[in-house]
């Protein structure tokens, strides 16, 4: 692990060398502040409740997330740096999870940032902290798991825009999957809507902790890791 913490400070350093974190950083902290000025001090009834804030931020990641994860291994292709990389002391699933741990380094800060928000509507009155608390769980196990995604796109090709759209495709697809879901019936509808990144929310963001939401989160995000070691695996061996 030592190894794959030192891959992560080296990936962070690169994140804010690059210009990509900062607009990525200040498209979110714009759009999420326009939404909640529109949603809650733009509303003449200002309900005071935290899924205000995280069903429209979780939204702004649909964008954010193929932003700050495209380069992180199709920048190593490009530069041609992959087969030092690959042939370095560290394993394939260490280089893996370092470059995990700084997109989630980064994902934390976003989830922190967007804690302006509670804290503005405080003042308006009590907020139900079961729901504060576990709305932002959600949040966090929803980016943890699109992260996940987005470094295995990154794996799949040598051109950062390619690997973005990539990953803009995938997270897309299974966040309307439940919507696509809705054409079918019976077991069919129920076994697509179990597959939905935000079908797993509802529980959390009603302050109702259930395990099973949270391991598909936390099942998703391992599933993409692995595919993620396996690209790599195979390139390395060509």
């Amino acid at each position: 692990m030592r190894r794959a913490w030192a891959i992560c400070n080296k990936e962070l350093q690169l994140y804010f060398y690059s210009p990509t974190a900062y607009v990525a950083f200040a498209f979110y902290v714009l759009l999420s502040s326009i939404m909640f000025y529109l949603n809650f001090v733009l509303t003449s009834t200002s309900i005071v409740d935290a899924r205000l804030v995280v069903g429209n931020t979780t939204f702004i990641y649909l964008f954010i997330i193929p932003l700050l994860t495209m380069r992180l291994v199709s920048e190593e292709f490009r530069h041609g740096t992959d087969e030092m990389l690959l042939t370095s002391p560290a394993s394939i699933t260490e280089i893996v999870v370092g470059k995990y741990l700084a997109a989630l380094t980064l994902l934390l800060m976003l989830v922190i940032c967007s804690l302006i928000y509670p804290w503005i509507m405080s003042g308006f009155g009590d907020l139900e902290q079961s729901v504060l608390w576990l709305s932002y769980l959600s949040m966090f196990l929803l980016g943890a798991a699109m992260m996940a995604i987005g470094l295995f796109a990154s794996t799949l090709s040598n051109n950062q825009m390619v690997a973005g759209i990539a990953s803009f495709v995938i997270l897309l697809l299974l966040w309307i999957i439940d919507w696509a879901g809705e054409g079918f019936g019976g077991k069919l509808k129920e076994w697509i809507v179990q597959f939905s990144l935000t079908q797993r929310q509802v529980n959390l963001q009603k302050g109702v902790l259930h395990l099973a939401d949270v391991m598909f989160y936390v099942l998703l995000a391992a599933v993409f890791i692995v595919l993620s070691i396996q690209t790599l695996e195979r390139k390395r061996w060509r």
